[in-house]
């Protein structure tokens, strides 16, 4: 599924964002930027040592940041690594952190020049933010972005399974 917003394709996949050819693939990492679970073991594993050495020399990313490094072994050039917050009920700026973190993914790959990017379900695993008001945000914050930004042509959002999917259709069918 698919939606044109100004001029980027805002896209929905299943699948599996190591396998992403767009110019970044976004990393849901942990603020130590030490590989983990989920998203981030994924990512380090398919992409080899080459990404943990930048990590270890950026040494971290507080939670609503980003930060880049190498895509190693992946087929994309970089991955952007940042950091969703940790749903606690939502009374501690999940919100406007998880925004920040599509937001700031966004911004630092236009200032890098690129013109795609995959985005996986951000702080929806482990994180344990709800799946439709994360699918909401990530996909607000985009539209959001876009709407100013005209470097960016295409977002993929790549999701793991198809619960996942549904809710970000179902809230992408509300932006159309």
């Amino acid at each position: 599924m698919q939606a044109k917003f100004n001029q980027t394709i805002i896209e929905l996949a299943r699948g599996d964002i190591t396998e992403e050819s767009t110019d970044a693939v976004v990393n849901a990492a942990n603020s130590r930027l030490a590989g983990g679970a989920g998203v981030d073991g994924a990512i380090h594993r398919a992409g080899g040592p080459a990404i943990m050495a930048e990590c270890r020399q950026i040494g971290g990313c507080p939670t609503g940041q980003a930060v880049i490094t190498t895509g190693g072994n992946l087929k994309a050039r970089y991955v952007i690594h940042t950091v969703g917050p940790v749903y606690q009920g939502g009374t501690h700026n999940e919100a406007g952190l998880l925004a920040a973190a599509y937001t700031n993914s966004l911004k630092l790959a236009a200032k890098k020049g690129l013109q795609s990017i995959s985005f996986p379900a951000i702080s929806c695993g482990t994180y344990g933010y709800p799946l439709q008001e994360a699918a909401h945000l990530a996909l607000k914050s985009c539209v959001e972005f876009v709407r100013e930004n005209t470097q960016i042509q295409i977002i993929r959002h790549v999701l793991f399974d198809q619960k996942i999917y549904n809710f970000f259709s179902g809230e992408l069918r509300k932006l159309i």
